[in-house]
């Protein structure tokens, strides 16, 4: 792996692949800002791009601990109430989901056949799937919830509590509809679809600094893509692991053997995970500093 690393990987190519992640992160920043606005505030971009960084960066500590913390920081640093936040992070997460089941089928349709023998091969997962699917566990716990919220309605609707928990739903939802007063929708949309396809062509410009992976087509890019996305969402930091074995899979199935797809596995990860640190820890020490500046400036401070 080491001559590899050092003498047969065009680092052009991955120069370009971590350009792209920049490009992906300021886009994400940018999304955000616009389902902000319409819940009274203007965030500076700097703010919204540190704070999206900072995100990245606590979910390599504790997953899904990232949503959270850039919610934090922004309510600190733009003064926003955290749980209208917390709504407008949904909202981004859904759309995020609905361009990754488009992107998602788009690969189903034209990588069929890669896609049922990738299933084949992985028995494990095809069955985690399905009892995802059909857990009697998951359908049995929700069936439970609701008898008991239906049972219980009267008292719950009495208690201090709820009516504490009203109030933060109240903001949630006020976030997760924002989406619905955006001024310029085109924009929105346009990023949303941005960011992915930045997070796309950052790993298959990757293919190109390797003599083994150079020749694969976009739409080989495109399935080990999706499956490695797949990976991301495991819980776990990072993808750490899952995101390995999914690439390294779908790699195979284009004739990459298992050595030479673990070692552009773990080379396009680490690309990307310093991406983060690196920006993150960036950003960490930004912050506070570019809003010291911004309070010396304001003359309502002087």
């Amino acid at each position: 792996m080491k001559s590899i690393l050092t003498n047969d990987v065009n680092y052009a190519w991955i120069w370009l692949s971590v350009f792209l992640g920049v490009l992906s992160h300021i886009s994400r920043a940018a999304r955000w800002r616009y389902l902000i606005e319409p819940l009274g505030h203007k965030p500076r971009l700097s703010n919204t791009f540190f704070a999206v960084m900072i995100g990245y960066i606590m979910n390599l500590v504790l997953p899904r601990m990232g949503e959270l913390s850039k919610c934090g920081v922004m309510s600190k640093y733009e003064k926003i109430s955290f749980a209208r936040l917390i709504g407008t992070m949904i909202t981004e997460r859904i759309f995020d989901l609905l361009v990754l089941g488009m992107v998602t089928i788009l690969m189903v349709i034209t990588q069929f056949g890669h896609v049922i023998q990738f299933l084949n091969e992985n028995p494990d997962i095809r069955e985690k799937l399905k009892s995802l699917a059909f857990s009697p566990y998951l359908i049995s716990g929700l069936v439970i919830l609701l008898v008991l919220i239906i049972v219980l309605w009267r008292k719950i609707k009495k208690s201090t509590l709820f009516r504490k928990i009203e109030t933060i739903a109240s903001h949630f939802k006020e976030g997760i509809l924002s989406v619905r007063y955006i001024k310029n929708k085109g924009a929105f949309i346009f990023h949303s679809l941005f960011i992915w396809l930045m997070y796309y062509l950052m790993l298959y410009v990757s293919f190109f600094a390797f003599d083994f992976t150079k020749d694969l087509s976009p739409l080989a890019g495109l399935t080990t893509f999706v499956m490695g996305s797949f990976g991301m969402v495991a819980p776990v930091q990072g993808g750490i692991g899952a995101w390995h074995f999914m690439t390294r899979e779908s790699l195979a199935l284009y004739g990459i053997p298992y050595e030479n797809g673990i070692i552009f596995a773990f080379v396009a990860h680490t690309i990307m995970t310093l991406l983060v640190i690196i920006l993150g820890l960036i950003s960490v020490v930004a912050l506070p500093f570019f809003n010291s500046q911004k309070r010396a400036q304001d003359p309502g401070n002087k």
